[in-house]
């Protein structure tokens, strides 16, 4: 599949300064999700990972949505995800590791969303699923799953509650509710709100601010970080400790602290 940005593309790819920018590119749907664009935003967000001009990945949406969860238009008139027809071709057993939430959670390189509007159901999992989000005072997170009869089936249940404990999460996924920009940001959905307007800038910038850090000792952070999530504190250290072995021996750890004791900034080459 083409990776290269198109207009008529359901997911927008670019890379620029180290930095890739995937766009959900449904603007008159609110971003809203098929087959296609779920195929597609999997295979780009391998792409990044793999890609060493890549440090640093930012997702966001197109126009006025960051993404308004499964396209139920779709699905009630056609044959769209959750469609009787759909529901027909389900196999018994699902293979999920090729899925985007899936995927999102094994990159190595950081994550920004750049949470420029509503972000509701599957969109609100696929915005939790990344590490840092920046959102637009106009923005809003609808976990609106058991409304609509279903989970958080992309990662939420896992999710929440690491992010806001047990009560908060289950208040939370129970009720439903929509959550405002500065209503997440007090439950820490969210890192930073924004006006609308600085949304993307404000990605970019923090984007840029990592991106100029060692690559390699970034993305061991972010994995030594993943497996922490499930290992003990012994054999989490000795995870770290091999970790920091390999950094070491790495040109951008002589280039960290040449540029230290030059006082100077440092280039890093991932490497």
């Amino acid at each position: 599949m083409d990776a290269s940005p198109t207009d008529t593309e359901e997911v927008l790819y670019e890379v620029s300064e180290g930095i890739a920018t995937l766009t959900l590119n449904r603007p008159d749907r609110m971003n809203t999700i098929t087959r296609a664009m779920l195929a597609r935003l999997a295979l780009l967000l391998v792409q990044a990972n793999e890609d060493e001009a890549v440090r640093v990945v930012i997702l966001t949406g197109a126009g006025r949505a960051f993404c308004a969860g499964l396209d139920l238009r779709d699905a009630t008139e056609g044959d769209g995800i959750g469609s009787e027809a759909s529901q027909r071709d389900l196999p018994v057993t699902l293979d999920l590791r090729n899925a985007p939430p899936t995927v999102l959670f094994a990159m190595d390189k950081p994550v920004i969303c750049a949470l420029n509007g509503p972000a509701a159901g599957y969109g609100m999992d696929t915005a939790l699923g990344c590490d840092i989000r920046i959102a637009g005072r106009g923005a809003k997170m609808a976990a609106a799953f058991v409304k609509r009869g279903v989970v958080p089936e992309s990662g939420g249940t896992w999710l929440l509650p690491r992010l806001l404990g047990w009560s908060r999460a289950a208040k939370l996924i129970f009720t439903g509710r929509t959550l405002t920009a500065t209503e997440s940001l007090d439950l820490g959905l969210v890192d930073e709100v924004v006006p609308d307007a600085e949304v993307a800038a404000r990605a970019r910038a923090l984007a840029a601010e990592i991106a100029a850090n060692a690559p390699l000792a970034v993305q061991s952070s972010k994995r030594l970080m993943r497996m922490g999530l499930s290992e003990g504190f012994e054999d989490h250290v000795h995870h770290v400790y091999l970790q920091f072995l390999q950094l070491i021996r790495t040109s951008d750890f002589q280039e960290g602290m040449a540029s230290f004791m030059e006082r100077r900034a440092p280039e890093f080459k991932g490497r």
